[in-house]
């Protein structure tokens, strides 16, 4: 970890407890990662982004995961609609659009929540307006931007767009009270006659995906993958620095030491294994994520059902290596560890709010068809 970043992380760790518990919009907090150029990672050199690989981003998106997973939802759901560009636009659309987010460090936000169909795209003289709502909006509040999909007619797949945030009919709805990922701005958005322009339409709704176009898919569970391991990493960060500073062993513990304690040993154990599973796992999904990216449209459908598969079992030991850590956190803290102002609830609550993203039963369900009949994930929204 560069000195720069871990400063960077060290600062918003500082303010992490506090506001979560107040939750909100982390204005300041944002401009943090801005200035300090996140926003450019995924974006080509020739538009004036980093250009960064795929393992590089989710490594990052996984440690600034460990101290705020609301900030490394946003920051990360930024990147995935970068790479919703790279995948789905044109050239014009991808010059113009990321060289301008270049150029002006601007956010992203998302609104391509499949399973809302409130919002209705309604053909207009220079596109479409649009008109509803949208749930789940993670990252609009404070944005530019923001990538959507809107029904059409009688489509039964929705047309994908882009529109800016800062247009008047574009209005947030404060309901994002959740009992964990409080600051990731995920309130519903309402539109009123919003103009989609033509020019800013990344898939019609009578296109045909290619594999390389669902690969789009992958890209947001691998996103959530690196938020549930990061989320790990930070209880276990923080169970073991409270039991090197001020855990103390059980009263019948042979131990003079908390750490010295053979039943902590063997919790931090678990807690490790179960970590290094999954890290070792999401680095592979990244590894392959990125060859099928630079394959770009010549993508195949079986290359892409690889990588939803390495996908899918990196976010399964992820999901249960965040559950376990959070809750195991508490094991080894003991009833002081407990105290409001310490906030180490915030990783169950945080991770329980974002496991729920998906059932974890269809996943192993998607997993077993391959495993059992070499049965191809279906490229839908969740593989």
């Amino acid at each position: 970890m560069s000195h720069d970043l871990h400063t960077l992380l060290e600062r918003i760790k500082a303010s992490a407890v506090e506001r979560d518990a107040r939750g909100g919009h982390a204005a300041e907090e944002k401009a943090l990662l801005r200035d300090a150029g996140l926003l450019l990672l995924a974006i080509p050199r020739d538009l004036g982004g980093q250009e960064r690989n795929w393992q590089e981003i989710f490594a990052l998106v996984r440690q600034l995961a460990a101290v705020d997973s609301s900030l490394a939802h946003i920051l990360a759901f930024h990147q995935l609609q970068v790479a919703t560009l790279l995948i789905y636009g044109n050239e014009e659309q991808q010059q113009r659009l990321l060289r301008h987010t270049a150029e002006h460090q601007c956010w992203w936000g998302n609104g391509m929540n499949p399973l809302d169909r409130r919002l209705v795209a309604t053909p207009a003289a220079e596109g479409f307006l649009l008109d509803g709502s949208k749930s789940f909006c993670s990252g609009t509040v404070g944005s530019h931007f923001m990538t959507l999909s809107a029904v059409l007619g009688e489509q039964a797949q929705p047309l994908l767009g882009v529109v800016s945030t800062e247009h008047p009919g574009v209005q947030v709805v404060d309901d994002w009270d959740p009992i964990g990922q409080r600051q990731t701005d995920s309130n519903t958005i309402a539109f009123a006659r919003v103009p989609l322009e033509a020019r800013n339409v990344l898939r019609a709704a009578d296109a045909t995906p290619s594999a390389f176009h669902t690969l789009r898919n992958c890209f947001g569970q691998l996103v959530l993958t690196n938020l549930y391991l990061g989320i790990a990493e930070g209880a276990f960060a923080e169970a073991r620095d409270y039991a090197h500073g001020q855990a103390r062993p059980w009263l019948t513990s042979p131990a003079a030491q908390a750490v010295d304690d053979p039943f902590t040993q063997n919790r931090f154990g678990e807690m490790h294994v179960q970590i290094a599973a999954g890290r070792a796992l999401a680095e592979r999904a990244a590894e392959l994520i990125d060859r099928a990216f630079s394959r770009g449209p010549a993508l195949t459908a079986a290359e892409r059902a690889r990588v939803a598969v390495a996908v899918a079992e990196a976010k399964v030991l992820a999901h249960r290596a965040g559950l376990f850590a959070s809750q195991e956190l508490f094991e080894v803290v003991g009833a002081r560890g407990t105290r409001a102002s310490l906030g180490f609830d915030r990783f169950w609550r945080n991770v329980r709010t974002h496991t729920l993203h998906d059932p974890i039963d269809y996943k192993l369900n998607m997993l077993g068809r391959w495993a059992l009949k070499d049965e191809a994930p279906d490229p839908a929204n969740y593989t």
